[in-house]
């Protein structure tokens, strides 16, 4: 049987001599660009191959970066792409699990006992704790759905430690243990994004169970195809300078930097203004700049001579 080779060994020495280099092994990403493009999210190739790791490897998927980078975005297009619901969990401090699992329908609870006055009392508690005075929230919703959604779990920097041990171990299981009516396990499993701004450290844990991706401003190419995507009647040239406006004004030390939704507002504004070159109107330029400074004193540094300065810059 020595040096006698099979077609398994054969399969297994072609899929060997691949993985050597000879022919690279290709990660589908540009299928997943491709269907974000379509709905109007341009995501990078990092982007594209987390997201596509997300649904191969069915992980949570944690989005960090600072505001306006377009991290909530993903999920919106991600439920547009797959014809589907989108279910947003909005965290705050001292949100608790009321808030984002289930609670009972208190007032209809309370009617209920009232107009069975005289009934026998477990049979009463049985009525009142049954899914007819159940209200989900969006986790509990998210669980239940015969169609998996997207799950956006929202800034989840801003909630309470004691929160996100909680949110662990529903992301570990998807199930959930209500006393009065048991354990509910997934009909479908979601798609999972969190969203983080960088407020507080998450702990090792949560990133652990996630996988990770950091969302930067996009570069000057393809915050125009943004810009082209979002406002497809707008002149091509003015998209790129635009962009590149917009690239060298966040280089400036502003407060709050502009993000990708100011940038479209301010596209769409000297679009209707029928402005063509930038250079071309440094006036109205520099007048319609509050779509994207957003502090008074972001204002007072970007001047006339500023905005006349970088305005120079741009091709």
């Amino acid at each position: 049987m020595h040096g006698v080779c099979g077609p398994w060994a054969r399969s297994w020495a072609c899929t060997h001599k691949e993985r050597r280099g000879e022919t690279p092994v290709k990660i589908p990403q540009e299928k997943v660009a491709t269907e974000l493009a379509a709905v109007g999210y341009i995501p990078d190739r990092d982007l594209a191959t987390a997201v596509w790791l997300m649904d191969s490897l069915k992980r949570p998927l944690l989005l960090e970066g600072e505001a306006g980078v377009g991290k909530t975005e993903v999920a919106r297009a991600l439920a547009l792409a797959h014809d589907t619901r989108l279910i947003r969990l909005q965290c705050y401090e001292g949100l608790d699990q009321s808030a984002a699992l289930y609670e009972w329908n208190y007032q209809r609870q309370l009617l209920a006992i009232k107009a069975r006055e005289g009934t026998d009392a477990s049979q009463v508690e049985e009525h009142i704790f049954s899914e007819t005075y159940l209200l989900e929230r969006p986790l509990l919703a998210a669980i239940r759905q015969d169609k998996a959604p997207v799950l956006l779990i929202d800034e989840v920097d801003r909630a309470d430690e004691e929160f996100e041990a909680f949110l662990l171990e529903l992301l570990s299981d998807f199930q959930v243990s209500i006393p009065e009516l048991g354990t509910i396990t997934a009909t479908t499993i979601p798609r999972v994004i969190l969203t983080s701004n960088g407020t507080r450290e998450l702990s090792d844990a949560l990133r652990r169970r996630c996988l990770y991706h950091y969302v930067d401003y996009p570069d000057v190419d393809r915050e125009a195809r943004i810009i082209l995507s979002r406002l497809p009647g707008i002149d091509t040239d003015l998209a790129l300078q635009i962009a590149n406006m917009v690239s060298l004004i966040r280089k400036e030390e502003l407060r709050k930097t502009p993000g990708v939704a100011e940038t479209l507002d301010w596209a769409a504004t000297l679009a209707g203004l029928d402005i063509r070159h930038l250079r071309d109107e440094p006036e109205a330029v520099h007048e319609t700049l509050m779509c994207l400074i957003k502090t008074a004193e972001d204002k007072s540094r970007m001047t006339r001579e500023v905005s006349d300065r970088l305005l120079g810059k741009v091709a």
